[in-house]
């Protein structure tokens, strides 16, 4: 009798670990599949913040991000619209002028430069097209520069170029996502004597001239390369 009464312990005992193993067990596997469907709704979440850029508005709120932060709300914004036509996307108020991305290019670029700066960029997009090359473009301002019929901007003021591969807005961060920063400082006729500069930089993120001597010297800061 005494044996039976053991075995019958033994066997509940045995029983109720299996039990509480199995459980224990489900409960691990509950948990896993909780994890990977919180980890998938994360990735969507993440995912469902990224616009096309196909619309006047996403071109107008990506074109700002080039401006600096407080200048963004009251800056003009020029640029192609969605129908391919060169128009002024949002009137303003402030110094900066925006240039927004063009749908019809591939990657992102949108600029922001100072509003003294509009006869001489708006003299370039005419020449270009007119059907003039680079060289052409540079060639025929230098001498308008020079001859005073083409303002080059007031000296020092600055171009803010905002570029990457990826032609979509993340509205959750309000940025391009893989866009960076480049920077520019006009200085007509400047040099690498006249102001300390290289006319190469020393690394990334280092400030060098470009153009030196001419109507479109400028202070040159390109980015760091975060890969």
């Amino acid at each position: 009798m005494k044996t039976i009464i053991y075995t019958f312990i033994v066997a509940v005992i045995l029983s109720s670990c299996s039990t509480n193993t199995e459980i224990s067990e489900s409960n691990q596997e509950i948990s896993q599949e909780q994890e990977v469907a919180t980890s998938d709704n994360e990735t969507v979440e993440i995912t469902t913040n990224y616009i096309e850029i196909n619309s006047d508005e996403i071109l107008i709120s990506t074109a700002i991000l080039a401006a600096p932060e407080n200048g963004r709300e009251k800056c003009t914004v020029i640029g192609y619209n969605m129908a391919g036509e060169f128009v002024t996307l949002k009137e303003g108020s402030n110094e900066f002028v925006c240039l927004a991305d063009n749908p019809n290019k591939e990657g992102f670029s949108a600029a922001c430069y100072h509003k003294s700066l509009e006869p001489f960029m708006a003299r370039g997009r005419e020449l270009k097209a007119e059907g003039k090359n680079h060289q052409e473009v540079f060639d025929i301002r230098e001498e308008e520069v020079k001859s005073g019929k083409l303002k080059m901007g007031d000296p020092g003021a600055t171009l803010h170029i905002y570029f990457g591969d990826n032609k979509q807005f993340d509205a959750g961060t309000n940025t391009v996502p893989g866009a960076i920063y480049r920077y520019v400082v006009y200085l007509p006729w400047a040099t690498s004597e006249s102001t300390g500069l290289p006319e190469q930089p020393f690394s990334s993120n280092h400030p060098w001239i470009m153009n030196p001597g001419t109507h479109k010297a400028h202070i040159m800061i390109s980015p760091i390369n975060q890969k």
